[in-house]
């Protein structure tokens, strides 16, 4: 009786994370129409590393969550599904990895399968890396799950542990990444991992740029501010059929008693004047994810929400689907 218990329980979390429609925009004609044998992205979550609600946040905008009035959410997270081999993979591992592999085998309805085909670590930050754990013994027991990692972060985990654990029980296997060097998943997967400029105490930073039969993606959920890259935002966005783009903070002064230059992400406000003059096509590309607890884009009736939409960007949303 506990045990079905704890199985039910379990069950209505991740519906009320999948369908947290009071935090998510409606839905636009990217994320519709899936041919089924085509592959495509799914979004598992979108909130900054420490998740939404934040620990020990009693402001009004995770008060709400506490109290039922908004939507929890996750942290951010996309998933690759092919339908054809019914393979699944992961760009990032995250806190939440137990609800979002539950939601992304829910993807395969006829498969039995029981760990990732690869995963892909964008850095070595709480948000990004710290659901690799799920891959040991103490919970699935993988066996030999590919990992790909940049150089730094890829001698951060044989070194360090619990991690050097998983290498050591070949839970996993870490394959190498080169900023700009193509990795084939599959015969209609790619992945490019793109050097970008963050605060890397252990790791590389990456995005991803995900290629698929005819579609493509750029993912970026962490970076400094847009011109300390060396690349043109713009381009980037020209050269995929959508972005995904860090928005930990919608604009200055969002935390008050810190000095926010030296939490130097760009606001979603600067990434929206920087691509102001672009076609309203090449915005209309933009999802924003990535949000921090404090962001007012978690909002269901903010005006920054509003702001976002009326200027042609978008917000992404757990259950938010990509054909590739």
């Amino acid at each position: 009786m506990q045990n079905k218990l704890i199985c039910e329980l379990s069950t209505i979390w991740l519906l009320i994370l999948a369908l947290s429609s009071c935090a998510a925009p409606p839905q636009d004609p990217v994320s519709q129409a899936i041919h089924p044998s085509q592959p495509y992205a799914i979004v598992l979550g979108i909130a900054q590393d420490a998740g939404y609600p934040q620990t020990a946040c009693q402001q009004a905008c995770c008060a709400q969550v506490w109290e039922g009035v908004q939507s929890p959410q996750m942290v951010s997270c996309l998933g690759l599904v092919d339908p054809i081999s019914e393979e699944l993979w992961l760009l990032d591992a995250t806190p939440d990895f137990r609800e979002q592999w539950q939601l992304l085998t829910q993807e395969l309805s006829t498969t039995t399968i029981t760990q990732p085909s690869g995963v892909l670590i964008t850095h070595a930050h709480l948000g990004h890396y710290t659901g690799l754990l799920q891959l040991g013994r103490e919970v699935m027991g993988a066996a030999s799950v590919p990992v790909f990692a940049m150089p730094r972060l890829g001698k951060f985990l044989r070194g360090n542990g619990p991690w050097s654990q998983l290498v050591e029980l070949d839970n996993i296997v870490l394959q190498p990444l080169k900023s700009g060097h193509t990795v084939v998943l599959n015969e209609r997967l790619k992945v490019t991992p793109i050097t970008v400029p963050h605060r890397d105490e252990y790791s590389e930073t990456v995005g991803f740029r995900v290629e698929g039969p005819g579609k493509s993606l750029l993912f970026i959920p962490d970076i400094d501010k847009w011109e300390r890259w060396e690349r043109s935002l713009a381009d980037e966005i020209a050269a995929v059929d959508i972005a995904f783009l860090d928005a930990t903070f919608f604009a200055d002064g969002e935390l008050p008693n810190r000095d926010m230059s030296k939490i130097p992400h760009p606001f979603v406000a600067e990434t929206m004047d920087l691509l102001k003059e672009a076609p309203f096509t090449e915005r209309q590309k933009v999802h924003f994810i990535h949000f921090n607890h404090t962001n007012p884009l978690l909002q269901a009736e903010s005006p920054a929400r509003q702001e976002v939409a009326e200027r042609g960007f978008h917000l992404a949303f757990t259950g938010q689907r990509v054909e590739l």
